[in-house]
């Protein structure tokens, strides 16, 4: 993964500033056993000193980034707000955009014609106001862009599912605590996914991102049997959490 974050054992130095480092470091994590590479092309939220409005990277950081990853048959996905940072992710061959705060209608037919992936994280944002509620003390700045950016990713994901860009299901867990991942399905369908498109997003969309669709994704012979059973007959999505009744895991009920 490249992005900010303190070095310890097992997880190399991540900030790189040009070509050679970026080659070099993708490399490093590599060798170090990172399955997916992950890159900036923008600044984000949660952090102090950067805007999710900016870009991060050039066009020839990126191309060695990609090359890399791909010659060592690992895929590229991009932490990706800003809509230049977007772009940028899309044309250097970067799989799948994470956030995708500020779409703008040709980032939405870069993605359609590319084929790249959207993952959402539409309840990140909110688990950090509401983590802010819960007495956790955040720097002003960011509270701030977590109130400006919502409306905007909301406005973005819903021209997004309109266009029918391929969407994944993803929460950024741990910025909201694990366990509430069925929040963000519920998020989706608000803004106009189908119950039926939100579980595939869910299930098969998202093991075709990760590539490991041949064992996950869907229920066939074959396949790990991975599975959560829910009470009811209906594909509503609005409150799962209470309607969970058995979870089973490679064939096994676990809960």
């Amino acid at each position: 993964m490249l992005a900010s974050g303190d070095e310890h054992p097992g997880r190399p130095h991540n900030i790189v500033d040009g070509p050679e480092e970026m080659r070099k470091k993708v490399r490093e994590l590599i060798r170090a056993g990172a399955d997916v590479i992950k890159v900036c092309t923008s600044g984000g939220v949660i952090s102090t000193r950067d805007d999710p409005q900016h870009a991060h990277f050039m066009a020839d950081e990126l191309n060695v980034l990609v090359a890399e990853a791909t010659a060592a048959g690992r895929f590229v996905m991009a932490h990706a707000q800003a809509t230049d940072g977007i772009k940028n992710a899309i044309r250097a061959g970067i799989r799948s955009i994470e956030h995708g705060i500020y779409l703008d209608d040709e980032a939405i037919q870069m993605m359609l014609d590319a084929g790249t992936y959207l993952v959402p994280t539409l309840i990140a944002p909110l688990g950090v106001l509401e983590a802010a509620d819960r007495g956790v003390e955040l720097p002003a700045v960011i509270l701030d862009k977590c109130r400006a950016v919502i409306d905007v990713h909301h406005e973005s994901i819903r021209k997004a599912i309109d266009a029918g860009v391929n969407i994944a299901m993803g929460t950024d867990s741990g910025v909201t605590p694990h366990g509430q991942n069925l929040r963000e399905l519920r998020a989706m369908a608000e803004l106009g996914m189908s119950p039926t498109a939100v579980f595939e997003s869910s299930t098969r969309v998202a093991a075709e991102l990760m590539g490991v669709d041949r064992d996950l994704g869907t229920l066939e012979v074959g396949k790990l049997a991975d599975a959560v059973m829910f009470s009811g007959t209906d594909l509503d999505v609005s409150d799962l959490h209470p309607r969970v009744e058995r979870v089973f895991q490679a064939g096994e009920r676990v809960a």
